[in-house]
């Protein structure tokens, strides 16, 4: 298990989010900020509104994309005891 924030992913806030594989963050992070934006949280719009324009445009977000899968390729497993 890997841990990446929501500030790791653009986001405003330090939520980690914890799970075997990039896509598994992406999703995690996709969730809270529909989470937050609806529990009235204005701090998580804008990266919101980044991200469904992510889902409707793919390819145009293939950089972000391929960013994310880095940086949590380069990430360490957590250390967990």
């Amino acid at each position: 298990m890997k841990t990446m924030t929501c500030q790791d992913l653009g986001g405003p806030c330090d939520l980690g989010h914890r799970a075997e594989s990039a896509d598994e963050i992406i999703k995690a992070q996709d969730r809270h900020l529909k989470d937050q934006v609806h529990a009235g949280d204005a701090s998580h719009v804008p990266a919101r509104d980044d991200m469904k324009g992510r889902w409707r445009h793919p390819k145009k977000s293939l950089d972000w994309y391929n960013n994310v899968k880095k940086g949590f390729a380069d990430r360490q497993a957590d250390d967990v005891r």
